[in-house]
């Protein structure tokens, strides 16, 4: 008898867990533009927009997109404050070169109007970027260093 509910119940919970709607699931993923496309929705969304440049055959790129781009904390704070660009230099040179972008990875943030904010070069791990993406969120750039807001965090 208990076989019974407990395959009933099995059956019933796949079943609701297959329908449930994408909103309620938690993504490992984040939602990338291009540039162009990512460009234009960070100013008609008026949110700030994170550029991480990369290449495939770099080392530290891979190493950041499957660690630090993939903590929870990170996906939740770009998904809800930044619009997200990839761009990988060995496809889209000049952009590239139109951020000065000579090491990699990259990470670079722009204001809501498209304005260089600043950039940070190389891997970064997922406790110091989660504390600049806040600095940057929190338009606390424009009033201390990186590290005085860390600091005040404390």
């Amino acid at each position: 008898m208990r076989l019974k509910y407990f395959c009933i119940f099995g059956i019933v919970f796949f079943c609701l867990a297959a329908w449930l709607p994408k909103s309620f699931a938690s993504s490992d993923n984040i939602k990338w533009y291009s540039y162009e496309e990512g460009i234009a929705k960070g100013k008609t969304e008026q949110k700030k927009i994170f550029i991480f440049f990369y290449t495939d055959w770099c080392g530290y790129c891979t190493k950041m997109k499957k660690t630090t781009l993939k903590v929870n904390s990170i996906l939740t704070c770009l998904d809800e404050n930044f619009i997200s660009i990839m761009v990988n230099t060995d496809k889209k040179k000049k952009i590239g070169a139109d951020f000065g972008v000579r090491g990699l990875p990259t990470s670079w943030f722009m204001s809501e109007d498209g304005k260089k904010i600043t950039n940070l070069p190389g891997y970064i791990p997922a406790d110091r970027f989660l504390k600049f993406l806040k600095f940057i969120n929190t338009d606390s750039y424009k009033k201390k260093t990186f590290k005085k807001f860390v600091e005040g965090t404390k």
